[in-house]
């Protein structure tokens, strides 16, 4: 939800194709889960990090970090898999977490159609149980019980999204 009283700040999000943008996104996860939240580093930066696709949420003109998600495919499975949604906090009244939610979504569908995908792609996001009313509200849908990730509560939250219409 944004803040009716304060302007929403100049920004963009980019792809995080260098190393040093990737390592921005990592800072500003490294604030929000293991400072703010108290996760692991050691859970934090993980296996994925070299395959998955980092989105860089940025002020301008500054080019200041501010926030970030990843996405990435196994390649195994069906489902592309969201993670590592993180806005810092005093930029969590602007509604950055929805625009890099759907810059995510734009990218999968997008990879989707380039790998000749028709009808509909699923992503799969394991959100924290506090998060289950922002997922819903960007399209996901509860699947299974509740279950213990990182020493935390989670919930896996689906979303399908059509090929067909964009």
């Amino acid at each position: 939800m944004v803040a009716h009283d304060a302007p929403v700040p100049a920004h963009e999000i980019i792809v995080a194709e260098t190393l040093e943008d990737r390592e921005k996104c990592f800072d500003v996860r490294i604030k929000v889960f293991i400072d703010e939240q108290g996760f692991p580093l050691e859970v934090e930066i993980d296996e994925y990090e070299d395959i998955a696709t980092h989105l860089l949420l940025r002020l301008k003109p500054s080019l200041t970090p501010i926030g970030t998600i990843r996405v990435h495919k196994y390649a195994d499975t069906p489902y592309y898999k969201l993670t590592r949604l993180a806005v810092l906090k005093e930029y969590r009244r602007y509604g950055f977490g929805n625009e890099l939610v759907q810059a995510l979504h734009e990218r999968v569908r997008s990879a989707a159609k380039q790998a000749g995908q028709g009808g509909s792609v699923q992503i799969v996001a394991h959100t924290q149980i506090p998060a289950k009313g922002f997922y819903a509200r960007n399209g996901y849908t509860s699947e299974g019980e509740e279950f213990e990730l990182d020493g935390q509560p989670h919930q896996k939250m689906v979303i399908h999204l059509p090929l067909d219409m964009f």
